[in-house]
C-alpha cells in the first residue's frame, strides 16, 4: 500500500506542488495584509506601544521593505554568546530571545517592565530554556551572574543617570569572561526624537562608547546605515569581545608575499 501510495504520489507530483505553491501565496498575501493591518492599528492610532511585534517585521515589513536591520540585532547580539545564562534587560516582545539566544545558550530570562510587552512574549515566543519576567531594570534587575547580558534597542529609553546606575548592576551580573552586547539608534539629524518614549538618543560611535568605557576594560561599537535608520551596535566585557585576536570563535593570518 505505501508504494502503491508513493507511486501516486510521483506521477502527480507536479499537480500537487502546483496546488500547494498557490496555496503558500495565498497564505503569504493573507498573512501580509493581516500583520500590516496590525501594525497600523498599533502605530498609527494613540497611544503608541512600548514595545514592537517582530512577528509585523516577518511577516510584512521585511518582504515589503526589503530592510534588514530587524534582523542584525539578533545575529550580532548572538555572536557574542558563550553557551550559559542569559539575561536580556528590556526584552520587548521577546523575538530575539526565543529565535537568536534559546538555542545557543543555556537559560535565557528575559524582562520587561511593560506587562504588554510580556504578555506578547509569553503568547508568540515562548521556549522551553526562556522565562519571562515583568520588572523593571532601573530598580529590579533580576538577580544572578549570567555569561551574557543583552540589552538591545532600550538603551535609548533610559537618561543618562540611569544608564550609569543599569551599567554598574551589569557589571555586577556578569560572570568572568560575561559579555554584554546591545544595539540603538543615532539621533535624527532635525533633532526630533524617533519615538516619543526616548530620553537619549546618542549622537554617533563615540558618544555611546563614552558611556561605556568607564564600566568596561574591552569595548567594540560600531554601526550599519539604513535609508531610514542608522545603527550602533556594541560589544562590552573585562575579557575577549567578538572579533578581539583571541576571540575562540574565528581563526586569522596575515600573509606576507614577496615581491
Amino acid at each position: 500500500m505505501f508504494r502503491l501510495k508513493h507511486r501516486l504520489l510521483v506521477a502527480t507530483k507536479s499537480f500537487w506542488e502546483t496546488l500547494l505553491q498557490w496555496e503558500s501565496a495565498m497564505a503569504a498575501t493573507w498573512a501580509s495584509r493581516a500583520h500590516r493591518r496590525l501594525m497600523n492599528l498599533q502605530w498609527r492610532v494613540a497611544p503608541q506601544p512600548e514595545h514592537f511585534d517582530h512577528h509585523l517585521d516577518l511577516h510584512y515589513q521585511w518582504l515589503a521593505t526589503r530592510s534588514s536591520f530587524w534582523v542584525e540585532r539578533g545575529v550580532f547580539g548572538g555572536l557574542a554568546l558563550r553557551g550559559g545564562d542569559v539575561l536580556e534587560l528590556a526584552c520587548g516582545d521577546g523575538f530575539n530571545a526565543r529565535n537568536f539566544y534559546s538555542l545557543r545558550s543555556r537559560r535565557v530570562i528575559a524582562c520587561d517592565f511593560d506587562p504588554a510587552a510580556i504578555a506578547t512574549a509569553r503568547r508568540k515566543n515562548h521556549a522551553p530554556n526562556v522565562e519571562f519576567r515583568l520588572a523593571d531594570i532601573r530598580d529590579s534587575m533580576p538577580d544572578g551572574t549570567f555569561d551574557n547580558i543583552v540589552w538591545d534597542a532600550a538603551i535609548e529609553h533610559f537618561t543618562p543617570a540611569e544608564t550609569a546606575a543599569i551599567l554598574r548592576n551589569i557589571k555586577a551580573r556578569l560572570t568572568e569572561g560575561g559579555v554584554l552586547s546591545g544595539y540603538t539608534i543615532v539621533e535624527r539629524a532635525d533633532g526630533e526624537k524617533s519615538l516619543s518614549h526616548h530620553e537619549y538618543e546618542f549622537r554617533d560611535k563615540t558618544d555611546l562608547l563614552e558611556f561605556l568605557t568607564p564600566h568596561f576594560l574591552h569595548v567594540r561599537v560600531f554601526e550599519t546605515k539604513f535609508p531610514e535608520r542608522h545603527n550602533l551596535y556594541f560589544w562590552a566585557s573585562d575579557h575577549t569581545i567578538p572579533f578581539d585576536p583571541d576571540w575562540s570563535a574565528a581563526i586569522s593570518v596575515t600573509n606576507t608575499v614577496a615581491t
